[in-house]
């Protein structure tokens, strides 16, 4: 089955007595048993659900992987992905990274004696000379929130090939239709779903996929335990964005290329970060392990001033947090995705306060460089 008729056919409830085209919202906690040592094969939802469990097959089909768990949000899904790992493990994390994922493991992964170590993973042999014994995972971002640095994936694989360490690869930005990590040789799929896969900015959710049965044990304890799931409800509402995400990805991709290019010509941004450009250092690498470049760009300007002039005046694209609806955002990390990142840090990534991001949109590409133009021009 082709990508895009999986996403409108993928998910079927398998107990479906009513020729129900949509997956119903099986709103139960519990499920009663026709007998002793007898299951319909649900008992309690935060082991599974119906619902939930439609979702996750065809998020594991989408991804390639043999299982997904979806979670309540996507640093949920972190949360029961770093219990893998115990106190004294070492963990090689991508320099760049979104700022949740960076406080989590400062604050929390720390603290439970894990050692968190960040690196360029788009530099092999730093992270080559980063692998020392008590290694056991490379978390990766590609491309990163929000500078848009991409790493070969295969290439990390490679490199650990001798080694028991776990690829872990954060794929929210490309999404499954555009990049499938575990074909790549990742060994997890990670997914902040509130993003593109619910696409409407209108519920959370997280996934982990997973490319082995031994993990998908592992992790399914550590998830029932936790109780971390999704709800039926939002179960619902991401399976209805799936429906529409090849369509609302290629939309917002070929915006996205419109908007970067415009970009580039504008006298008072200094720097576009879009990895469809020509000028991407990384073209080549997105080009073989891609097949999409996604609609996730960042640009600098020539002041913190004009930066918070563009974020008071535009009037069609909103000034918010997160990305992957179907409306154009824009963000200014610094004070908000990356808030908590100590502003040194912040600095030398190049995180400063003339950097924004956009997440575009679905919307006419006119209208949305004409609001970016008049926001600009009016300074």
């Amino acid at each position: 089955m082709n990508f895009e008729t999986l996403c409108v056919q993928g998910a079927k409830d398998k107990s479906n007595t009513t020729g129900a085209i949509a997956v119903p919202i099986y709103q139960s906690a519990t499920f009663s048993h026709p007998g002793v040592n007898q299951s319909t094969g649900y008992d309690y939802s935060r082991l599974q659900n119906p619902t939930r469990e439609a979702l996750e097959n065809v998020v594991a089909k989408l991804e390639g992987g043999v299982d997904a768990m979806a979670f309540s949000s996507g640093m949920a899904a972190i949360s029961v992905l770093m219990e893998l790992f115990s106190a004294g493990d070492h963990i090689i994390a991508s320099s760049d990274l979104y700022g949740g994922s960076i406080r989590f493991f400062n604050n929390i992964s720390r603290k439970s004696g894990i050692e968190i170590e960040y690196v360029d993973t788009s530099d092999l042999k730093a992270v080559g000379q980063a692998i020392k014994p008590a290694t056991k995972a490379i978390f990766i971002e590609t491309p990163t929130n929000p500078m848009m640095d991409v790493t070969d994936i295969a290439a990390i694989k490679r490199l650990t090939a001798q080694r028991d360490i776990l690829i872990i690869v954060d794929n929210t930005f490309l999404t499954p239709y555009y990049q499938q990590p575990l074909s790549q040789g990742a060994d997890i799929a990670v997914h902040s779903g509130t993003k593109y896969l619910a696409g409407h900015n209108d519920t959370l959710a997280g996934f982990l996929v997973v490319s082995n049965k031994e993990l998908s044990e592992r992790l399914r304890f550590i998830y029932k335990t936790i109780g971390s799931c999704l709800s039926p409800f939002d179960s619902f509402l991401v399976i209805r964005g799936i429906k529409t995400l090849a369509i609302r990805m290629d939309r917002a991709q070929e915006n996205a290329k419109k908007v970067a290019n415009w970009l580039l010509g504008q006298p008072m941004v200094k720097a576009v970060h879009y990895i469809g450009l020509d000028t991407h250092p990384d073209i080549e690498i997105t080009k073989r392990q891609s097949k999409g470049f996604g609609s996730m760009v960042s640009f600098e300007v020539e002041s913190k001033e004009l930066a918070c002039h563009i974020l008071e005046n535009v009037k069609m694209i909103m000034f918010a947090e997160s990305l992957g609806g179907v409306e154009t955002l824009i963000t200014y990390p610094h004070l908000q995705t990356h808030a908590d990142v100590p502003k040194h840090e912040r600095d030398a990534r190049g995180i400063t306060d003339r950097l924004l991001r956009l997440s575009i949109g679905i919307e006419n590409c006119d209208d949305i460089i004409s609001d970016l133009k008049q926001a600009i021009n009016s300074f």
